[in-house]
């Protein structure tokens, strides 16, 4: 019996926005559960909601982006998974376990770079691995197998002044996974890199990925990258944010850059730039 393939746009059709369980809660307990999530700021001048109440859940060992217009309130939902802040609604939970504030089993990479300038690039990536206790031997062997992961050997005595920015960044993924936590948050992270050097730490990063396989939650503006990245793409709405639509990605792994120029990633592309738009044009009216 011969399956029938179905185009992106039949693909899409499959999931419906906002449902509470997804496809993927049929496998098992998720990694990440994001229950009725909300969020109001409260200042001098009255309320403002900045994310309406949301739900979704991350497999474990997804790689999941999230994709909108600016202050849709992709990174607030970022901010709270990662327990830096407090939902008005709603809870997250890791592994079934509620999230109360930060903790080590989120890492967390951000889009400035949060290297300690006066540590080398070793001392960096073990940073977090020293304040746990682990042996000298043990952390030299983790820093040793994360700079050839990421590219960087030779570069173990190295300080963050004398890096290029992309360059920083691997050293901060590094970090974060040398930590080993159970997922991995991360805001924007290639944003201020120029455009080639962005798209080599795409791929920088799927390296990664592929290899430790964690679970990822990915927040970008760029959809081209979200599309390469990604197993799931959400897309949310202007603000006051709330999911509008998941997107599976069904491109063959591994990827590489060569992908982009496939006829089904355009179908993909054309698909979210239209979904995007619509929720641009609302955000700046």
């Amino acid at each position: 019996m011969v399956t029938p393939q179905l185009s992106v746009k039949e693909k899409e059709k499959i999931v419906v926005p906002n449902q509470k369980e997804s496809l993927l809660n049929m496998t098992g307990t998720p990694k990440l559960e994001i229950k009725e999530v909300g969020k109001v700021f409260k200042t001098k001048k009255g309320e403002t909601t900045a994310l309406e109440k949301t739900s979704f859940s991350i497999e474990e060992g997804e790689f999941v982006t999230i994709l909108g217009p600016s202050g849709c309130g992709k990174s607030t939902v970022l901010r709270i998974v990662a327990g830096l802040e407090e939902a008005t609604s709603g809870q997250v939970l890791l592994d079934g376990q509620e999230i109360h504030g930060p903790g080590p089993d989120r890492g967390m990479v951000f889009q400035s770079y949060t290297l300690f300038p006066w540590l080398s690039v070793k001392d960096n990536i073990t940073f977090g691995l020293k304040l746990k206790g682990v042996s000298q031997k043990e952390r030299d062997d983790i820093a040793r197998h994360y700079l050839q992961l990421i590219g960087l050997e030779g570069f173990e005595n190295h300080f963050p002044i004398q890096l290029s920015g992309g360059m920083k960044q691997r050293v901060a993924i590094a970090r974060a996974l040398a930590n080993d936590p159970k997922i991995l948050l991360m805001d924007e992270p290639f944003g201020a890199l120029d455009a080639q050097t962005r798209n080599i730490m795409q791929e920088v990063l799927l390296k990664a990925w592929e290899e430790s396989k964690k679970t990822i939650l990915f927040i970008t503006h760029d959809v081209d990258e979200s599309i390469f990245l990604a197993d799931s793409v959400y897309v949310m709405t202007a603000r006051p944010g709330r999911l509008k639509k998941r997107i599976p990605i069904a491109l063959e792994r591994p990827r590489d850059f060569s992908v982009k120029t496939t006829a089904e990633f355009a179908e993909y592309k054309e698909g979210l730039l239209s979904l995007i738009r619509d929720e641009t044009l609302k955000a700046i009216k």
